[in-house]
């Protein structure tokens, strides 16, 4: 773990105290404007279903669309600021962090919807939240059971359970403090960023998004009817 992710973490509870109903509040509303559509942005859904139709129902290239178009937000100069200042709440959260997190969370409801999952069920809209903090930090956090399951178990489970949404939402909440405090979302990757399916020097932002967008590819199976 780098320097600045270690303060990051150290900061991290420090910042919750300093900003009370965070947990339960900020990544909440993040979500909700993921999918129900802020500023420029349309709602995860309609977007989702506009690539479908542009690829001719073909589920699996509407989702690499989605993925792609939301990198390139993500890589966007300015972009995530602006966005996050729409979102008006008295959170000590920068706005392209906000921004961020909106774009995030709209990419991977995209990706449920286009799943067949219901982004109305609040065991999906937990399994979105999830799939944020990454393959491999999901893989650790449930190894603890700090956090009950996959995010596609999250999503298929019997019933929902409304203590989950507390937990996740801590989890996710302390994840995105980290990165404001340790500034880890600028130290992810150097300069030298791959390309991306056609997208060059995202930066950043562009490359975690990618990231979170291939692992909800991958995690988020097709909804049985």
């Amino acid at each position: 773990m780098g320097l600045k992710q270690t303060v990051g973490r150290q900061l991290a509870p420090r910042l919750q105290e300093l900003a009370p109903g965070l947990t339960s509040g900020f990544v909440r509303e993040a979500l909700n404007r993921a999918i129900d559509g802020v500023g420029p942005l349309p709602p995860a859904a309609k977007a989702a279903d506009k690539q479908l139709a542009e690829q001719k129902g073909s589920v699996d290239r509407a989702i690499h669309e989605v993925i792609e178009n939301n990198v390139r937000i993500a890589g966007a100069q300015g972009f995530a600021t602006n966005v996050g200042g729409l979102v008006t709440m008295a959170f000590a959260i920068p706005a392209n962090i906000t921004g961020l997190a909106i774009i995030q969370c709209r990419m991977v409801a995209g990706i449920a919807h286009l799943r067949g999952h219901d982004l109305e069920d609040p065991r999906v809209r937990n399994a979105i939240l999830a799939l944020l903090l990454g393959e491999e930090q999901v893989g650790d956090l449930v190894k603890k059971k700090k956090i009950p399951t996959t995010p596609m178990g999250l999503a298929s489970a019997p019933a929902h359970d409304p203590t989950i949404d507390g937990v996740i939402s801590a989890v996710v909440a302390t994840d995105i403090i980290t990165r404001v405090a340790g500034k880890r979302l600028a130290t992810t990757v150097g300069r030298r960023v791959p390309v991306i399916g056609g997208v060059v020097g995202a930066g950043a932002d562009g490359y975690a998004t990618w990231k979170i967008g291939r692992y909800a590819d991958r995690e988020l199976l097709p909804r049985r009817k």
